[in-house]
């Protein structure tokens, strides 16, 4: 206990506030609500980790659901060759076109972005080198996050009658 001109502070003010979610986390969280609602709207279970694996019928029915049936509907092939597919008629694809507004957009710039550093290596050229010659795939990748981050905000706050924390 430390005494300051005759008053004990003995550091209880009170229960401290919850720690603040990073953007990332924010995020996450509007798109796990989205397509666990989803999910629940097709009657399915929302998968969670501890829990025990449903049979593989249902598994199967999840991931389609989640993910996506069928056909790949984008795909962009990288510097490194590697390419890179995504469905667009699952709940993770509606989540990102109500988060990000445009999920074809996010999709193509959050790959390459994603991509940096294999690009990086695969071209024997600096980390700073590339991303200075993909400044317009940073830029874009910035401002589609600030919007679903705008979003993810909005979503929590609405269905949590408080701001996210």
């Amino acid at each position: 206990m430390l005494l300051l001109g005759g008053a004990a502070l003995t550091g209880c003010t009170g229960a401290p506030a919850p720690p603040r979610l990073s953007p990332d986390d924010v995020i996450k969280a509007a798109t796990q609500r989205l397509t666990d609602d989803c999910l629940v709207r097709q009657g399915l279970t929302p998968p969670r980790p501890g829990q025990s694996p449903p049979p593989d019928a249902e598994r199967e029915r999840v991931a389609e659901a989640m993910f996506g049936a069928g056909r790949t509907e984008l795909s962009l092939r990288l510097p490194t060759g590697y390419v890179v597919r995504a469905h667009t008629d699952g709940c993770l694809a509606a989540a990102q076109r109500r988060l990000y507004g445009d999920q074809r957009r996010w999709f193509r710039t959050s790959t390459i972005v994603n991509n940096l550093k294999p690009e990086a290596a695969h071209s024997d050229r600096t980390l700073a080198e590339v991303r200075a010659d993909r400044g317009a795939e940073l830029a874009d990748w910035r401002r589609l996050r600030t919007r679903a981050l705008t979003e993810a905000e909005a979503l929590l706050q609405r269905r949590n009658g408080s701001a996210p924390s």
